[in-house]
């Protein structure tokens, strides 16, 4: 086999996965996570991979309970991972305090039908680190980094990325209400960031309508 572009690039990717770049990612998101979950809170991560955030996360919040969950299970894993149908999660209604789902909703093939099980089955709070799309250049940055982040445990294609409208749209339609959004996260070094970085990127601590504090 010659060596050329298509092998190289699967090094690359290797790398930045599963080396200091995935670990960088998890670390610094899992600062700007692990301040938004509820004290002593039971979290379940939605589409956790194979488990470094959620492993992050951990680490700086002792006081929580995190299972994890995705429709296949990884080869290597951070943390124990169940499997479930990609539709429809093993939970009953309130029955964990917060919901996790980092760049899991753009791979969906159905995002809203699985936003509303996660506040159907949120008790406080749903975090959201996704994508925020504004024009075409945005869209094929994002595919970039997706090509070049996605973990074989990824749900469906790359691809559904929104808008800050549609966003808003979607979270009206789930019954989800913003209590924060943060697009500073500092996910890359210089000089990466100023193309990988920019607003695209956010995490958001959403509070489902009908519940109270």
């Amino acid at each position: 086999m010659r060596a050329g572009w298509p092998l190289s690039n699967h090094g690359v990717r290797a790398s930045w996965r599963d080396g200091l770049g995935s670990r960088r990612r998890a670390r610094v998101l899992a600062r700007h996570i692990a301040p938004l979950i509820p004290r002593g809170g039971v979290v379940l991560d939605l589409g956790a991979g194979n488990g470094r955030l959620g492993k992050a996360v951990l680490d700086l919040r002792r006081d929580v309970l995190l299972s994890a969950v995705d429709i296949k299970l990884p080869t290597k894993a951070y943390m124990a991972v169940r499997r479930f149908d990609g539709v429809t999660l093993p939970h009953g209604d309130a029955s964990v305090d917060a919901v996790l789902i980092s760049d899991v909703l753009h791979h969906a093939d159905d995002p809203i039908r699985l936003l509303r099980e996660a506040v159907r089955i949120a008790r406080h709070v749903i975090i959201i680190k996704d994508f925020i799309q504004a024009d075409w250049f945005d869209r094929q940055t994002l595919r970039l980094i997706d090509w070049v982040e996605r973990l074989p445990a990824a749900l469906g294609p790359s691809g559904h990325y929104w808008s800050a409208g549609e966003w808003t749209l979607a979270l009206q339609r789930v019954g989800a209400q913003i209590e924060s959004w943060e697009t500073d996260l500092a996910i890359y070094p210089w000089p990466a960031s100023v193309l990988f970085g920019r607003s695209m990127h956010f995490v958001a601590r959403l509070r489902p309508a009908l519940r109270r504090a």
